[in-house]
């Protein structure tokens, strides 16, 4: 108690600090998946994918990212086993910011592609492990959040290649597959605007004071989504197309549509990321303000400082800018080949699965949920479609990251136990 009242102030820097590195880290390799897939599939350019990310990043962490930093912040960990000793407990969580800041910062020197959330949930264990033992952590929290691990990915692999086939037979397999896009893009505009809409509306508006009821917020969402729709059935009316051009091209026409369509899906996905991934940085973050602000206690509930949320979104936003390009390409140009209608398919069942988890407050792998989605995309065309030899790789480096995040989370833990004196 005595050194967290002597060194509180310089600890809460600290720990701010490396929340920044962490957050960074995150913007440096997880967006760069979140974006992947509408620069592989030519829709966006390198330089207008940064841009959007970085508004819409920004926007989904401080509406919408509350509800999964609980979990990270005090669902992992007993926090019992440290009101005795709540020192460790921040020394644990600013170890833990730093191990997971490290490991992102060297995968996307790489290119690798990473789960941020592997990263901070191993870097928990480990520090947890060896600080007050392993009867401490919360086995079957840890057991739920890496059952989703498991479940996301097949259900985006599924719900991507469900979306892919409906457009392959509603469209391309159509007599006139133009006319056939004109008439349905516009509801996949819908579907995906109320799926991002919902999240922001039920479970975001309360971190800026807004509360509606459930049936309030069902009609808001859903007008939001008919005026997508409405905007995005006049953008598509407007583009300047030959009727009387053949089937090929008809095809290239309607992949023009989709690119309309994988700009607004880009914003889903870079919305769905920043309310979800930004825990990864700001709850360990908040942890470490909450009891040293609280003089020692250690809370269920604390309220995040107005600071934490915007600290998390700059740092992911500028971690994007400065290094996401290295990573960007691996998942949108060297998993299968990607058009802005596979791109579409798995761009929206990626970010419909991650809102819905982060609604649910289950800290998901985005990683592990656009792999898995542009996976159920090639596989609609065949496993031929697929680059396997770079699948493996992927998935060897997220087996490695979990034991790699506790290992240094353990390191640094000790390192600042020693400097501090405890």
């Amino acid at each position: 108690m005595e050194i967290l009242s002597q060194y509180g102030f310089i600890l809460m820097l600290v720990a701010a600090f490396f929340g920044f590195i962490m957050a960074y880290g995150v913007g440096a390799n997880d967006v760069a998946n979140a974006m992947g897939t509408s620069v592989g599939s030519k829709a966006l350019t390198l330089k207008q994918a940064l841009v959007i990310a970085a508004i819409f990043e920004a926007s989904g962490a401080w509406l919408a990212g509350g509800e999964v930093t609980s979990t990270i912040r005090s669902g992992i960990v007993d926090a019992e086993a440290f009101k005795a000793v709540p020192e460790l407990l921040v020394y644990g969580m600013i170890g833990s910011l730093l191990a997971a800041g490290t490991w992102l910062l060297v995968a996307t020197h790489f290119g690798w592609p990473v789960s941020t959330t592997h990263s901070i949930v191993g870097a928990i264990i480990g520090f947890a492990s060896v600080g007050v033992g392993t009867e401490y952590v919360h086995w079957e929290e840890v057991s739920s959040i890496v059952g989703s691990w498991v479940v996301t990915p097949v259900l985006s692999g599924i719900l991507a290649y469900l979306i892919f086939m409906s457009a392959q037979r509603l469209i391309f397999d159509t007599d006139n597959p133009l006319a056939a896009a004109k008439k349905y893009v516009p509801f996949y505009m819908v579907f995906a605007a109320f799926i991002m809409a919902f999240v922001t509306v039920s479970k975001g508006l309360k971190h800026v004071g807004l509360k509606l009821s459930t049936g309030e917020g069902l009609l808001l969402c859903l007008g939001i989504a008919l005026v997508v729709g409405l905007v995005g059935k006049l953008a598509i009316s407007r583009l300047k197309i030959d009727p009387e051009a053949d089937k090929e091209m008809h095809f290239n026409n309607v992949e023009r549509i989709f690119g309309i369509l994988m700009i607004f899906t880009a914003c889903c996905m870079a919305f769905a990321h920043g309310s979800n991934d930004v825990a990864n940085a700001i709850g360990p973050l908040a942890a470490v303000v909450g009891i040293i602000q609280s003089g020692g206690q250690i809370l269920d509930k604390v309220a995040l400082d107005w600071w934490i949320l915007p600290l998390g979104a700059i740092g992911i936003v500028l971690g994007l800018a400065t290094l996401g390009a290295k990573v960007i390409r691996t998942i949108g140009e060297n998993i299968t080949h990607l058009t802005p209608s596979r791109g579409f398919a798995a761009e929206i069942a990626a970010a419909s699965t991650v809102v819905i988890a982060s609604g649910l407050g289950l800290p998901i792998s985005t990683t592990q949920t656009l792999v898995g989605a542009v996976l159920g995309v090639g596989l609609a065309r065949g496993i031929a479609a697929l680059n396997l030899s770079v699948i493996r790789n992927i998935f060897v480096s997220w087996v490695v990251t979990l034991p790699v995040g506790a290992g240094l989370a353990i390191v640094f833990f000790y390192i600042i136990k020693t400097i501090v004196g405890a």
